[in-house]
């Protein structure tokens, strides 16, 4: 009878569990990945879907078709809800307890409203295809029913973007969504001019890309600036309701009318951070984050390991690693080595991220680009933000049918992604009584 294979258990199919699931193809375990998702999502193109540019299936990798070739891996499509680390097994929605060896939580991060979550209806985030389809569907809207309106100040409100938050994300969207008022949608309406929409992007410290060298964080306000962006720095969001924006600059509180806000201010680790803490007692930072060890693994804990944007890895400077894609498919990879390092009862050096830069596109021709012995803005910066992330995508079709669209929206400046799915209505105050829907209604007929 053969002896049964170490068991490892890798919780979430992102960057941080998929690429320690694909450095285990070869190595002498039983790998079971379990997501609640049957696709692997490249996160740093999600605005583009938001935006129009890509569809969900362009940056889409199914799971199972990823890890095809790997004799030794299962995919299992289902929610892990509980852990018990004495049993060393974890507990699913719609199946039986699963038991490990070595345990890999890699569930990643969501929204944080800072205590604000009734804001979450009012402003989206953007960190599932869900999300992203649900901001392109306002983006758009917006334009549609501006081109309806004959109100003025109404009008004026529809046609008024305001995004939360100025680190990537928020530079991005505020960038993309420019570029469609300004040149995708360029003669086609009638009653509006969509170049006369106002997008304001609002941070609140004095920056925007606060984690990037200044000289950088300058270019790229410029190159917003140029796009028809308006930036407020030093600009706190107070309040967000239906139609309306509450911001305070200093001492002075203003209210920004908008049909249209985005959130890109901030993130909270996902719930399986305090199903850790629970069980594991292990530390958590204040956003929910669980404090790893030099190894990845959790304090008393050897055989568990939490990876991607829900590690809290504060051992090299003086600050946590931030939650980027580099930095999780690099964890994944060397816990992939620890692991067939333990295996054969061999050790590994601590974790040691390799930063090799950062960059963010801010539009067509112009992006930032911080190699750290060398900082660059502009067109050449635009082209290597084209190259990392056609060269990280997961799989080759995406990378084809990627590199082909954007080609294609580059010489013709369209976004042909731009549908509007899910409710086609907003969510308004209208201006007629619910009795006047009710009369829209085929009279009853007797019979």
């Amino acid at each position: 009878m053969s002896q049964q294979k170490p068991r490892v258990v890798i919780v979430g199919g992102g960057f941080a569990g998929l690429y320690t699931a694909k450095a285990l193809k070869n190595a002498p375990v039983e790998v079971t990945l379990i997501d609640k998702r049957n696709f692997h999502l490249f996160q740093p193109l999600l605005y583009q879907v938001a935006t129009g540019a890509l569809s969900p299936a362009d940056i889409s990798s199914p799971l199972r078709l990823v890890l095809r070739g790997h004799r030794n891996t299962r995919v299992f499509l289902d929610e892990v809800v509980d852990i018990d680390p004495i049993a060393k097994q974890v507990s699913l929605i719609d199946h039986e307890p699963i038991e490990y060896d070595t345990l890999v939580i890699a569930t990643g991060v969501s929204h944080h409203y800072f205590g604000n979550d009734h804001w979450k209806p009012h402003a989206p985030g953007l960190k599932t295809i869900e999300d992203a389809l649900e901001t392109r569907r306002r983006i758009f809207l917006a334009f549609e029913e501006a081109e309806k309106e004959t109100d003025p100040e109404k009008r004026k409100a529809w046609l008024t973007f305001v995004i939360v938050g100025g680190g990537p994300t928020g530079v991005e969207l505020a960038g993309a969504i420019a570029e469609i008022a300004h040149t995708a949608l360029k003669g086609e309406f009638q009653r509006i001019d969509p170049s006369e929409a106002k997008i304001i992007l609002l941070e609140g410290l004095d920056r925007v890309l606060p984690p990037y060298d200044p000289s950088l964080s300058a270019k790229a306000e410029e190159s917003l600036t140029r796009l028809g962006v308006t930036v407020q720095t030093k600009s706190i969001v107070t309040n967000i309701e239906e139609g309306r924006v509450s911001v305070r600059q200093g001492e002075n509180t203003n209210q920004i009318e908008t049909r249209t806000v985005l959130w890109a201010a901030g993130v909270k680790a996902s719930k399986m951070g305090r199903i850790l803490s629970d069980r594991t007692g292990v530390e958590l930072d204040r956003v929910g984050r669980v404090m790893v060890e030099p190894d990845l693994s959790i304090a008393g804990y050897r055989d568990i390991f939490v990876i991607g944007d829900l590690a809290n890895f504060s051992h090299q400077g003086d600050k946590p690693l931030p939650g980027v894609a580099p930095v999780a498919m690099q964890e994944g990879e060397y816990l992939a080595k620890a692991i067939v390092s333990r295996l054969n009862g061999g050790s590994i050096e601590p974790f040691q991220y390799i930063d090799r830069g950062s960059l963010a596109v801010i539009g067509q021709n112009s992006a930032v680009v911080d190699l750290k012995f060398l900082k660059l803005s502009g067109l050449l910066a635009w082209f290597i933000w084209i190259w990392a992330h056609i060269y990280y995508l997961i799989e080759f079709d995406n990378k084809l049918v990627v590199m082909v669209q954007w080609g294609w929206n580059y010489f013709t400046r369209g976004r042909g992604a731009r549908l509007i799915t899910g409710e086609s209505l907003p969510n308004m105050d209208l201006d007629f009584p619910s009795k006047s829907i009710e009369s829209l209604k085929p009279p009853a007929v007797k019979v």
